[in-house]
């Protein structure tokens, strides 16, 4: 490649969002990871791609929901460019409510999402489905959104990279960087810019063929259906761990718990677990823009627990930032 318009530090999720995004508008882009991409958070297994709750709406949310709706072209665009498919899928959510107290909260979310989404996507109160695919239900009620997506992280960021890829980028362990460069380094860069740090989670796929289902979340647990054939269940969250990429007895128990949710999980054989670390930013909210005191240098990182699902709207904005000048990055997500 002739010298990058841009270089980008770090191939995980944000990093390779704002690669394929710059690429896509013409820019000779450069991404530089000297371990594989995905190697960090964005290799997971769960791919939950799902609102938070509509009220005591913020700009978090807003951007949230903003990037959700515009992930299925978006992400078909990423299939399109390099033939991968990322097993996008907008399958909704089923959440299972304990009581007459948990439905009367719901229902005034309902009212809340009906005014905030305006109509390009439902929440909605209704009866709770019965046996199979559905968990318990004391109330009788469950949750139905039909905004949550799926996507599997591996093939999302193999998607990614075919992209990129095929727009004539670069994505390489090592090389030198020129031009803008955007750092998307994980929770060692949160550390190193003393901007935030890691939390570690884990999680589990199971072989089970349940792609037409929604996800469900429930007593903590995501459980979401892939195209691929596999269910994946998340995640703990830990603050205090001795190692960041080892399974222990907390995945088991984990594993315990969807079944015991859901007992057609039980005998399905596991075929992946996961452990990593997760890059939380001190605000807990994206931390996006210039790299304060480093003319040229520019942040996107602290994906937490929504990486994927800010992802389109991460790359998008920040192009427009480092490219053309245009600052759209809410105030809750700058860097200083």
């Amino acid at each position: 490649m002739a010298t990058p318009d841009l270089t980008v530090m770090g191939a995980g999720v944000f990093g390779l969002s704002v690669a394929w995004a710059a690429a896509r508008r013409g820019a000779r882009v450069r991404v530089i990871d000297p371990h594989d991409p995905g190697a960090g958070a964005s290799g997971g297994l769960v791919g939950a791609l799902a609102p938070h709750v509509p009220e005591q709406w913020n700009e978090k949310k807003q951007f949230q929901l903003e990037s959700l709706l515009m992930a299925a072209g978006w992400w078909a665009g990423v299939a399109a460019a390099g033939g991968v498919d990322p097993g996008h899928a907008r399958v909704g959510r089923w959440q299972p409510l304990a009581d007459a107290r948990a439905v009367e909260q719901a229902r005034a979310r309902a009212a809340g999402a009906a005014a905030l989404w305006r109509g390009a996507a439902d929440w909605r109160v209704v009866p709770a489905a019965q046996g199979g695919w559905a968990p318990p239900a004391p109330s009788g009620w469950m949750v139905e959104d039909t905004l949550s997506a799926r996507l599997s992280p591996r093939r999302g960021v193999a998607a990614l990279v075919a992209a990129i890829r095929a727009r004539g980028g670069e994505v390489l362990a090592d090389g030198a960087a020129a031009g803008p460069v955007v750092w998307a380094t994980g929770a060692a860069g949160l550390r190193a810019m003393g901007a935030g740090d890691g939390v570690k989670g884990q999680a589990l796929a199971l072989r089970l063929n349940a792609a037409d289902r929604p996800q469900i979340y429930a007593d903590g647990l995501h459980i979401v259906p892939h195209a691929d054939g596999t269910v994946a269940i998340g995640s703990t969250s830990e603050r205090v761990y001795d190692a960041p990429d080892t399974v222990d007895g907390q995945l088991d128990a984990l594993h315990a718990r969807a079944v015991a949710l859901l007992p057609c999980l039980a005998g399905a054989p596991v075929v992946a677990r996961w452990a990593g670390e997760r890059p939380r930013a001190k605000s807990r909210a994206p931390l996006l823009g210039p790299w304060p005191g480093r003319a040229g240098h520019f942040v996107a990182n602290g994906g937490f627990k929504i990486g994927f699902g800010v992802a389109p709207k991460v790359g998008e904005v920040m192009a427009d930032l480092v490219l053309d000048g245009r600052d759209a990055i809410p105030e809750g997500f700058r860097t200083g």
